[in-house]
């Protein structure tokens, strides 16, 4: 394949297989870092402020609302509903040892079962899956490829009835078709990758005395490919930087796609990240303005893997310019109306988002946190100016959709409160751990009519809507290691991020450490934990998790035992369970083991303890947790996607096992006999 020459020049971080590097980012590792901005240090901004000062004036109290409802007063330690500390309820199980076993691995006294898988068919006419015989048409009813984040929403009134929902990120077209060349690639096989892109909702039920749920040809199942149009809303709806040939209006676009992790909003929506986006584009401009912002975004001249330029001009940069600012924004989706038009919220900014997750505070302020998942990137919240309506239906949902599109864009500034003592060795400064402060500096600030005013010098309310990361790097924001999923605990309200690492931090001409990213070459990355003035400007934060092995000195378990813990590296996504632990899912693990489910408790004497719930099999990735009292559900994304296989020589049989191909799929895991996870 013809990126294969750039690899030798450098390997991807953790383990990730570089085939997965040139398929899922666009093969990120191998370029320059896009961020050359030189940031002013938040550390010179803000030197002598105590934590305490910088949080003086923060809300009493907020309420939280997370995909499972629950309600929690917090920020002033009220409780409501279950206790807030659980002190480690819900991760009673054994460990699962680190291996490299093609499976699906649980705990003793588990059971495991595939939900759904790539290329299941989603309604009666749809045709069963046939590997060697794909069509676009049947692509376009059937489960599409490599799940990401997943949601499962009850139905209200029939027990054990859900919708699930579920993102498929990207292709791997040489694991996709037989004796597949990429120089080759028919109109075809660019189709069915199209057709297999998206967001994909199914019905599901419950197996009475078990957590196995089982798909049905449910009346809510939709799939949204790369080609089902959406709706533009906020302040670069209509711009002259969104408008092309086929849509003069600026208004409406075709697909989405890269569509990584997400949330399940308090008003029974899904919202999704459209990440590495970039990699569907090519092409040069000739304008020195356009080729700058092109660049900051990683959008390159003649490397993008999927070659959908050849039989779609949209992703041809020289044929349609502002095809690729369609993308790379938080999209929302109604799978209660399988008719409706879904959404990209360019009041949310435009980056690579791993995800965007709801908090909302007790005055009913919507609070949404997203990370643009890029080295030396940035984290943004936005602050909504209209207030929830309670409840799912369908009138609360159609005001609640219009929640993201007026309010406030912050994007985030981090200083440490011992810059002295942060060498990039990883050594914990304090007996406090790495702690620190910030501030939410505002860029973009949309009206109630839809416009927008832009909060930074030398830039329109749509320049920073569209090229927000532009808008970062003049605001001085704080460089992190790749920052994904974001999520708000709905007992304590403190707000975990994923930092899943960065090769590059420290190294020749690239930003140093500090102390929210107090590693250099960091491969094994760390979770931040945010103490956030949610409608406000402040927070103080501190480091959860440094991952890696337990028994090297640069790792840090919130001071707990480290001889009592699981290793952990590359942290990804993020839930939690109804008793407040945190579960974590990593991508691209550095420890010479296969990837994994992990839970971490967060509260009382074992606070930090992390232990292993489950791995995946070779060459896959963790994705979308969910986890409730009865189950816990992962996808499995890219199983087999190693280096040296191919469809004539796989490293993976699972989940069907015997001599078949690899397939993505979502997998249920409940406690034998029944009873609750971890209990």
């Amino acid at each position: 394949m013809k990126p294969l020459a750039l690899f030798a020049a450098h390997e991807p971080a953790g383990s990730r297989a570089r085939v997965t590097c040139q398929y899922k980012c666009g093969n990120a590792c191998f370029h320059e870092v896009p961020n050359t901005s030189a940031n002013t240090y938040f550390g010179d901004i803000v030197a002598g402020i105590s934590r305490r000062r910088l949080l003086q004036g923060s809300a009493a109290a907020v309420v939280a609302i997370g995909a499972a409802s629950a309600l929690a007063a917090c920020g002033d330690g009220t409780e409501v509903g279950p206790a807030a500390n659980s002190g480690g309820t819900g991760t009673g199980f054994a460990p699962v040892a680190p291996n490299t076993e093609d499976a699906l691995v649980v705990p003793e006294g588990y059971e495991q079962g595939v939900v759904i898988r790539w290329g299941d068919p989603l309604f009666e006419d749809a045709p069963e899956f046939d590997f060697f015989g794909q069509t676009p048409a049947a692509q376009a009813e059937q489960f599409g490829y490599n799940n990401d984040f997943a949601g499962l929403l009850p139905i209200e009134g029939q027990p054990g009835k859900y919708l699930l929902v579920v993102n498929h990120e990207y292709t791997t077209e040489q694991f996709m078709f037989p004796g597949y060349k990429p120089e080759a690639i028919t109109r075809e096989q660019v189709e069915i990758a199209m057709a297999a892109h998206g967001l994909s909702v199914v019905e599901v039920h419950g197996d009475p005395g078990s957590g196995r749920l089982k798909p049905v040809f449910g009346k809510y199942n939709r799939r949204i490919t790369a080609t089902t149009e959406f709706r533009l809303t906020g302040p670069a709806a209509g711009s002259p930087l969104l408008k092309t040939s086929a849509d003069p209006t600026g208004t409406k676009v075709l697909g989405t796609i890269n569509n990584c992790s997400g949330g399940v909003t308090p008003w029974g929506t899904v919202l999704s990240g459209e990440e590495n986006f970039n990699a569907y584009f090519v092409g040069k401009s000739a304008d020195p303005v356009a080729a700058a912002r092109l660049k900051r975004y990683g959008i390159g001249e003649s490397d993008a893997p999927h070659y959908w330029e050849k039989f779609d001009k949209r992703f041809d940069i020289a044929a349609e310019p502002n095809e690729s600012h369609r993308f790379g924004w938080v999209v929302e989706v109604d799978p209660w109306d399988p008719a409706s038009t879904p959404v990209k919220h360019t009041a949310l900014g435009r980056f690579k988002h791993e995800a965007a997750n709801i908090h909302v505070a007790a005055d009913g302020t919507v609070v949404a946190y997203t990370g643009d998942d890029e080295r030396f990137d940035y984290m943004y919240k936005f602050v909504s100016a209209r207030k929830v309506e309670p409840g799912t239906g369908a009138a609360s949902r159609r005001h609640n959709m219009t929640i993201l599109d007026a309010g406030t864009l912050y994007v985030a500034k981090l200083t440490g409160d011992h810059p002295d003592r942060i060498d990039g060795s990883g050594t914990v400064p304090s007996d406090q751990g790495f702690t620190g402060t910030g501030q939410w500096i505002p860029i973009l600030r949309t009206a109630e009519d839809g416009r927008g005013e832009s909060l930074v010098d030398g830039m329109t309310a749509e320049e920073v809507a569209v090229f927000t990361r532009l808008a970062g790097d003049k605001v001085g924001a704080t460089k992190m290691d790749r920052p994904e999923d974001f999520e708000a605990n709905p007992k304590t309200g403190k707000v975990y991020v994923a930092l899943t690492n960065n090769d590059k931090r420290g190294t020749d001409g690239k930003p140093g450490v500090d102390e929210a990213n107090p590693r250099n070459k960091n491969k094994n990355g760390q979770v931040l934990e945010l103490t956030d003035d949610h409608a406000g400007t402040s927070f103080t934060w501190t480091l959860l998790l440094v991952c890696g092995d337990p028994a090297a000195a640069d790792t840090y378990f919130a001071g707990y035992d480290k001889t009592k813990v699981s290793p952990i590296s590359c942290p990804d996504n993020l839930a939690f369970d109804p008793y407040g632990n945190l579960w974590i899912s990593t991508d691209g693990n550095a420890l010479d083991a296969n990837d994994g489910l992990f839970a971490v408790v967060l509260d009382g004497d074992r606070r930090g303890e992390t232990k292993q719930f489950l791995s995946v099999p070779v060459g896959a990735e963790t994705c979308g947790p969910v986890i409730t009292e009865e189950r816990v559900m992962v996808c499995v994304q890219h199983p087999g996607e190693t280096d040296d296989a191919s469809v004539e020589n796989p490293a993976s049989h699972w989940p069907d096992g015997g001599t078949t191909q690899p397939r993505p799929a979502v997998v249920a895991v409940w406690k034998s006999g029944g009873g609750r996870i971890g209990v």
